[in-house]
């Protein structure tokens, strides 16, 4: 497989991208995690360091960084699938309170790795900002900022004039910004993070496609904190079975190709473009000069950074999902979804040169929970973490630092935030599944046609957004 072509990132990273050696047979470990992106390395990387005298081994049906840790949009965000109002509502205001000012202090601990690791990966905090490009999304903006207000989102509701001075594009009635967002090189994360992970001893095992993952039922915890006793769990691949106390799934948007996975987290596509390098007259005009991560207050989400190398990546959701939750390489690329994204590119910023070239479009499925609540645990041998919908990079170094607390035994206030142990509703079989997340694909879609047209808020997509619990 020509891995370069899997992503404009995977083009660049600093390595050959050579596969690791598979795994060579029948192993014993401490604790084995499917998946080496960045849930299952951050994983890794925090219990190595917790307890160097652990033995974990990571597989992975590819490479490190193959899936949504090496395609995706290169936003090291605070930000969570579940509002902060809504997690309050669910779990009360300090809950809320707790896991807001846990996610803006990880936006901090990604660039503190990265750069403690020695990992260049284009690392510029700027901040993110959500324009206001219509009365409709301006009233969304405004309701966004009130609902977070008391809850530590560090939301500042922006002018027009504001807003155009950090990114003039088109049509801008203001906007909100967070000082809580990176931009990073996806793929060059990734990669530097699996290179650091192997030199605190974590044994990485590529090519090594999971075919199950069994949980154990762990006994009584050693006098060490660590699990022991009981039946090891066991995690199926064709080469051989590792067996371990603790099996760690950190699979997302891949997790439906697992036994017992198909309706645990449904896999939605993203797909993305980039341009080439655009001339200093193009940025002088636009701006965006800190690196500012953007999006807008559409219903159906575009999202875009200006890469270190002058370039706009630009990505967003429309790719339909597929039935019994299929995931397949040719959906990576969907040439009416690219279509779409230049256009919108084009209308965000009307000063890009006529004859630029899209250089890279690519894509790949992330993983969505049914109430759209990521979430961690660990139960009797078997530890979780997923669900971003797309707001993973951040949300992933979360993850893996609570997991090796939870799997030391360390009680932590990591270990007592809302999102740890939460259990999403599995979702609907089929047909329903698929008619279900298709309608609700077409509803945003139209939504936002006709929020352009009226300036009014659309009723259908507020309707919508109740039935998935925002």
């Amino acid at each position: 497989m020509d891995y370069r072509g899997v992503s404009f990132w995977m083009s660049g990273v600093d390595d050959d991208l050579t596969p690791r050696p598979s795994l060579p047979g029948d192993r014993d470990a401490d604790v084995v995690v499917a998946g080496a992106g960045y849930t299952g390395l951050w994983t890794a990387y925090y219990l190595a360091r917790a307890d160097p005298s652990l033995r974990i081994a990571v597989l992975e049906k590819e490479i490190a960084g193959y899936g949504a840790s090496g395609r995706n949009g290169g936003w090291c965000s605070a930000l969570f699938p579940t509002s902060d109002a809504s997690i309050a509502r669910r779990h009360g205001r300090d809950a809320a309170v707790a896991m807001r000012q846990a996610l803006n202090d990880t936006v901090d601990e990604v660039g503190r790795v990265a750069a403690a690791e020695g990992i260049d990966c284009h690392w510029a905090k700027g901040g993110s900002l959500t324009l206001a490009r219509s009365p409709a999304q301006l009233a969304r903006a405004r309701a966004e900022v009130a609902e977070a207000a008391g809850l530590g989102a560090d939301l500042s509701l922006l002018s027009a004039a504001e807003a155009s001075a950090r990114c003039a594009a088109s049509g801008v009635l203001g906007g909100v910004w967070t000082p809580h967002c990176a931009t990073v090189h996806p793929a060059r994360l990734v990669r530097g993070l699996a290179r650091a992970v192997e030199r605190l001893g974590v044994t990485i095992y590529e090519r090594t496609p999971v075919t199950a993952l069994t949980p154990g039922r762990a006994g009584p915890r050693r006098d060490d904190g660590r699990p022991g006793g009981g039946r090891r769990g066991v995690a199926v691949t064709p080469f051989g079975r590792v067996r371990a106390d603790v099996v760690v799934r950190a699979t997302e948007g891949y997790t439906a190709t697992l036994p017992g996975g198909r309706r645990a987290l449904a896999p939605l596509y993203s797909l993305m473009i980039a341009t080439e390098p655009l001339p200093a007259s193009f940025w002088e005009r636009t701006g965006l000069a800190a690196r500012e991560t953007i999006s807008d207050y559409r219903h159906l989400i575009v999202y875009g950074q200006r890469t270190a190398d002058g370039r706009l990546a630009f990505g967003g959701r429309g790719a339909p999902y597929h039935f019994g939750s299929a995931v397949r390489p040719e959906f990576d690329r969907d040439p009416r979804v690219f279509a779409s994204l230049a256009a919108t590119l084009r209308d965000l910023f009307p000063a890009l040169p006529d004859d630029v070239d899209i250089t890279h479009t690519w894509g790949g499925p992330l993983g969505v929970a049914r109430d759209w609540h990521a979430s961690v645990g660990l139960a009797h041998g078997f530890a979780w973490a997923g669900g971003y919908v797309g707001d993973g990079v951040g949300t992933s170094n979360l993850a893996g630092r609570t997991l090796a607390d939870l799997i030391t035994g360390e009680s932590t206030a990591l270990t007592r935030l809302p999102w740890v142990g939460h259990r999403s509703p599995r979702w609907e079989p089929e047909p329903l599944r698929w008619l279900g997340v298709n309608a609700g694909l077409t509803v945003m879609g139209t939504a936002d046609a006709a929020e352009s047209r009226s300036g009014r808020p659309s009723r259908r997509a507020a309707l919508f957004d109740r039935l998935l619990g925002g």
